[in-house]
């Protein structure tokens, strides 16, 4: 088998880092291709401005949805010994943490993924708030903030196992999972053929859905070979934000894992997306007001992906795949605080803080 080859070769931590760069590559290019990003998909849907990023984030939904439940129908994934399923869960953390994730998301023009995108391209507010988020998710882990978050997760718990387990509680079987996720990406292409959405549009959030499957089967495969316990991971940015942060500020003696590799590679392969297509440029913030605004944005995406459990592509794709039920209560609650947000704060659409779709006409000015 490949990964025992690899684990010979490499050993298990640099075979996971290793993986996790791989993953990161493919997630990073297609998003940054596809413009992939929740934010941009909750107010389409909340202003009824069908432009094409609802369906882009339908594609990478879907796609991931039908992908890791296929593999699971066919035996070459099993995700019940996942945290996110084997663990005990928090609905409140859920729910509280998705809603802020979703406030700050709109505050900051992005999550946590887009913003990890935008920075690699060039954008210096992105670099500043993906710092801060990055501070934040850490300190609500293991900081100042982490009583707060611990208050809020056990004020309503769930069991592990079959109670968080949807496909279980529901009694669907992969196979009525992955009808479901077919379902909506027949939609998608429906969509996508009615809003002429370019090739880069849908065929990068497919790519996009295939790296959430693919974190999911790499340290799956993994986990079955290696001669120490490693645990089966999602493709998140929360968590992984605060490890790689804590690794660059202190000397650990930690073996590198797969978060170690998933960060930088998401980054480069956004670099190598944008410098390809000529869209390296740098941009700074317009003024003190904005600055603000983004600060405050990725401190509630830090302390909320963190209580969460989960990021707007931790819950939203991963944790959703693999129908987790504290995840589906991250993704109902961001959608929903994030539309609520649009509607209090950005009353009007700012096309010129925005990026067209890949290939799309820039409108007229």
């Amino acid at each position: 088998m490949f990964f025992e080859a690899l684990i010979e070769r490499l050993g298990e931590p640099w075979t996971l880092a290793l993986s996790g760069v791989a993953v990161g590559l493919a997630f990073g290019f297609f998003a940054q291709r596809s413009r992939f990003c929740l934010r941009s998909a909750v107010i389409e849907f909340a202003r009824r401005q069908m432009g094409g990023k609802l369906t882009v984030w339908l594609f990478a939904f879907a796609t991931a949805v039908v992908a890791t439940q296929a593999l699971a129908w066919w035996g070459a994934f099993d995700a019940s010994n996942a945290r996110q399923i084997a663990a005990r869960g928090s609905l409140s953390g859920a729910a509280i943490g998705g809603a802020l994730f979703g406030i700050g998301m709109i505050l900051a023009r992005g999550c946590s993924s887009r913003l990890l995108v935008l920075a690699a391209q060039g954008n210096l507010r992105s670099v500043m708030s993906g710092l801060v988020f990055a501070v934040t998710a850490q300190a609500a882990w293991t900081g100042v903030l982490s009583p707060w978050r611990e208050t809020i997760s056990g004020w309503w718990t769930v069991d592990g196992g079959a109670s968080r387990d949807l496909i279980a509680r529901f009694g669907i079987g992969h196979g009525g999972a992955v009808l479901f996720g077919g379902v909506w990406l027949v939609a998608a292409v429906f969509w996508a053929r009615r809003q002429r959405v370019p090739v880069w549009g849908w065929a990068g959030a497919i790519g996009v859905g295939l790296a959430i499957t693919a974190a999911w089967w790499a340290t799956y495969a993994i986990s079955t070979v290696a001669f120490d316990p490693h645990p089966i991971q999602a493709l998140s940015f929360t968590g992984p934000s605060a490890e790689v942060l804590t690794r660059v500020l202190f000397t650990s003696e930690r073996p590198p894992n797969f978060d170690m590799g998933l960060m930088p590679g998401v980054f480069l392969g956004s670099f190598l997306a944008a410098a390809l297509f000529g869209e390296l440029k740098l941009e700074g913030f317009q003024g003190g007001a904005s600055m603000r605004r983004y600060i405050a944005g990725a401190v509630l995406m830090g302390f909320g992906g963190m209580t969460a459990g989960g990021c707007a592509v931790g819950a939203g794709l991963s944790g959703a795949a693999v129908f987790t039920m504290t995840a589906w209560v991250t993704l109902c609650a961001m959608w929903a605080a994030a539309a609520v947000t649009d509607r209090l704060v950005d009353q009007r659409p700012e096309p010129h803080l925005d990026q067209p779709l890949a290939g799309a006409a820039a409108p007229a000015t």
